[in-house]
């Protein structure tokens, strides 16, 4: 893949294997000069939801990650990106609709900042989440009321410099598992325990009142660039990872 500050360009019809996970990361404003360009594939729902942005520059992300989405998804599907429709879980989870939903393919984005992550997968559950590292808040408050004690008491023993990425590597591998289960918000945060060590690829640490639960995954932290952490959490753990941020090997 290589992207440049006014395109997006890769190998057409890339192939995603069920042993792979493949991870996009791209720099949204690198992109968004080129707004009109996504536009054009965007389904009315997401052209609308687009206009209610207050601030161009949340709008042109929102336009270029929803775009990138479905260029990437047509890519793998050999489909044209503008007729890619989805369908929403209970929990508000997307999937691809008919003719698309049998072919397996399943797929997860988050953005912050200037960073979009976008992780693809072949008849595996997946979610991803990256997060701009701040440090305008009480990390100790915050903790409390999301975070299980096991990840409070890690938090706790760290110096204060250390803190605030410690905080966000936290938030964003619990928010990596809860979107690849499916279960959102709706799964207690305190139900389950992850690391908040750096670099840690098997950050899932303990799941309740199953135990068992936390075999099911692999939950690891991936590269999001300066300023960021990012996770990534996937079913199974036969898999490899494939980082289309740079040339594959």
């Amino acid at each position: 893949m290589n992207i440049t500050t006014c395109d997006f360009e890769f190998e057409p019809h890339t192939v995603l294997p069920e042993n792979e996970v493949h991870l996009w990361r791209v720099d949204l404003d690198s992109l968004r000069e080129s707004e009109s360009r996504w536009q054009k594939i965007l389904s009315a729902d997401e052209s609308a939801r687009a206009s209610r942005f207050r601030f161009a520059i949340d709008r042109q992300r929102f336009v270029v990650s929803r775009g990138l989405l479905r260029t990437i998804l047509g890519n793998y599907l050999a489909a044209d990106p503008g007729s890619l429709t989805f369908s929403y879980s209970s929990k508000d989870k997307p999937s691809l609709a008919q003719p698309y939903s049998e072919t397996g393919v399943c797929f997860n984005l988050s953005h912050s900042g200037t960073v979009v992550l976008l992780a693809f997968t072949r008849g595996r559950d997946v979610g991803v989440d990256v997060e701009q590292v701040r440090s305008d808040f009480d990390v100790a408050a915050i903790a409390r009321r999301f975070f299980s004690r096991h990840e409070q008491k890690q938090l706790a023993a760290l110096a204060k410099e250390k803190g605030f990425e410690a905080f966000f590597r936290c938030w964003t591998r619990k928010e990596a598992y809860i979107k690849a289960t499916g279960d959102g918000l709706s799964l207690p945060l305190h139900q389950f325990d992850v690391s908040i060590a750096v670099g840690d690829e098997d950050a899932l640490l303990a799941t309740r009142p199953d135990a068992a639960e936390s075999g099911l995954w692999s939950l690891r932290e991936v590269p999001a660039g300066e300023g960021y952490v990012a996770a990534l959490c996937v079913g199974g753990r036969d898999w490899k990872l494939r980082d289309w941020t740079s040339a594959p090997a």
